[in-house]
């Protein structure tokens, strides 16, 4: 049997095209709002660690926290982030998340939501350390000047320090988009159904490997085209701008 003739059983035949498709799904939604929530969280805790701590010594412990989370959440793997996640910190605290109905036919199951919550968390972290390297590449001078018109501190930060900032990181973004999306490949060990874990299924039902194996390469390495050919564009649009 030709490689074509086992693509057209598996993914046809087979109706393979149906987890792929939610496979697929679930790894963008993983790895999206695992950007965003984490882009969130590491801008908030860049911004607490670059505020003086003469103007309120209660900040200090607020970049203390900050720094353990760094600190955790880049010193141990993502996929021992996920299971901790999963199997202890939430049956500890008596969490569990259902499925969430997005629309008729369509739900989010509630292993995806954790998986959400893991990679923001972990995504977050690298995230604050991308965030302050962009805020100190911003002139102080931007800064002085908000502060000059009667800005206050925060509002300095919000609407003209960081603006220039993500202008500033945003190929280093692309790149932890490209990241997420290559290890959403890990969600399969809390029961997520991702692409890899799709296309496993898809292999062990047929034992045929080389076809199905090859096929999910190309699925990353056209998702990794995508993201940079997106991040290109959005550099062109700021430079603009």
């Amino acid at each position: 049997m030709s490689a074509w003739d086992i693509f057209v059983r598996q993914f046809v035949t087979l109706q393979g095209y149906k987890i792929v498709l939610t496979g697929l799904l679930n790894t963008v939604i993983i790895a999206v709002f695992g950007l965003i929530i984490g882009f969130i969280i590491g801008s908030i805790v860049a911004v607490i660690k670059e505020i003086p701590t003469y103007k309120n010594p209660i900040l200090k412990i607020f970049q203390k926290i900050g720094d353990l989370y760094v600190t955790i959440f880049r010193g141990t793997p993502m996929v021992v982030q996920l299971l901790i996640i999963h199997f202890v910190l939430f049956p500890a605290m008596h969490i569990k998340f259902k499925n969430l109905i997005i629309t008729q036919g369509f739900s989010l199951q509630g292993v995806v939501i954790e998986a959400i919550i893991a990679f923001a968390l972990n995504s977050g972290a690298y995230m604050s350390e991308i965030m302050r390297g962009g805020i100190a590449s911003v002139d102080k001078g931007q800064l002085e000047a908000g502060r000059a018109l009667g800005l206050s501190y925060s509002k300095s930060m919000v609407n003209i320090v960081l603006p220039q900032a993500f202008k500033n990181v945003l190929p280093t973004l692309g790149n932890e988009f490209i990241a997420l999306i290559k290890e959403t490949s890990v969600a399969s060990f809390i029961a997520v159904t991702d692409l890899t874990k799709a296309f496993q299924n898809m292999a062990n039902s047929t034992y045929e490997y080389i076809v199905p194996y090859l096929v999910l390469a190309l699925c990353y390495l056209i998702l990794v085209i995508l993201i940079s050919i997106l991040v290109k564009f959005l550099e062109k649009k700021m430079k603009k701008a």
